[in-house]
């Protein structure tokens, strides 16, 4: 059984689009998707260095483009073919971690591609301006830790627990001084990573871009999806339409549960798991808490040979099941 999963923001680094640009159909779809989301994704994927993607509204857009075109690279399917003709017996689930949750649900066909790519663009400028709003905010990694040792730090230092990853891996937002006052003091046998991300997403602070959200959602129609969704407050899947949109919406303001989503690929019993381009962070996640699952990240297109081997490999319901739940 076969899960895609899409990264999340402070995935991006630069140059990471160059090596993509050479098989097609990555250039017409970065194209079409520039036009869709307002952003030069090309320039942004080749030339622009990692301040400039670290702009909330360049790396939104930039890391859903790019998952998607890998994935069509993986598929070897041209720039216009529809994602339920692209997945259908290939791909059995797919989550995406925080904005790749948008990508995650053009993949199940919950979005259309076109969908998915306006919306980001609209989720990546306005979660920019709640940012700038706000003030001096962002993001640190806590790995490892007593987990109860973690969260009453996070607590007792006004930060929230904006992430929750599993593997011992817990993401604190808030303000920049609290950010700091934790990396100098972390929880025991603890280590603080601060992200290449400009806000604290996943909490209040984000409350302005989920109206601007909504207000752009409101002319989307999706559709029931055909592939598994995992939805990122929870780990549900997502089973009806509109529930599902009403989650890419709320999510903007609350935390990732990636921890629950891990546990329902368990439940759902999961063999593979593909990570679309700019691969690597939640592979490495899948590696401490999906045991014996076999995982591929798409890093570069020297990737792709593995990832379609994968594909060919573990798609459809695991053995004994007739149908993925």
């Amino acid at each position: 059984m076969l899960v895609i999963v899409c990264p999340g923001q402070g995935a991006q680094s630069p140059g990471m689009l160059t090596p993509w640009l050479e098989l097609p159909p990555v250039e017409a779809c970065l194209d079409r998707a520039a036009g869709l989301t307002g952003v030069d994704l090309i320039a942004h994927g080749t030339t622009s260095d990692a301040e400039t993607i670290r702009d909330t509204a360049v790396a939104q857009p930039l890391l859903v483009a790019t998952a998607l075109a890998s994935l069509r690279v993986v598929l070897d399917a041209d720039a216009d073919t529809g994602w339920p003709a692209l997945t259908a017996g290939r791909i059995d689930a797919t989550a995406g971690h925080s904005v790749g949750e948008i990508a995650a649900a053009a993949v199940s066909g919950l979005l259309t591609e076109a969908d998915a790519l306006r919306l980001v663009g609209v989720r990546g400028a306005a979660m920019a301006r709640a940012a700038a709003a706000a003030g001096p905010t962002g993001m640190s990694a806590v790995l490892g830790g007593d987990p109860d040792e973690v969260l009453s730090t996070l607590a007792d230092l006004g930060l929230v627990p904006a992430n929750v990853n599993g593997g011992g891996q817990v993401v604190a937002a808030g303000p920049m001084d609290a950010l700091a006052r934790l990396a100098a003091a972390p929880p025991t046998r603890a280590r603080v990573i601060a992200l290449q991300v400009a806000g604290a997403f996943h909490t209040q602070v984000m409350s302005p871009a989920v109206a601007e959200l909504q207000d752009a959602a409101s002319g989307v129609v999706p559709s029931t999806p055909g592939v598994a969704l995992l939805g990122n407050a929870d780990g549900a899947v997502v089973t009806d339409a509109a529930d599902g949109l009403a989650r890419l919406v709320a999510q903007v303001a609350r935390p990732v549960r990636w921890d629950l989503c891990a546990a329902t690929l368990v439940g759902l019993g999961v063999t593979g798991l593909l990570e679309l381009a700019p691969g690597g962070v939640l592979t490495g996640l899948a590696r401490r808490t999906l045991p014996g699952v076999e995982t591929v990240a798409l890093k570069s297109p020297d990737d792709v040979d593995a990832a379609r081997d994968l594909v060919r490999r573990h798609a459809g319901p695991p053995t004994g099941q007739e149908t993925a739940p």
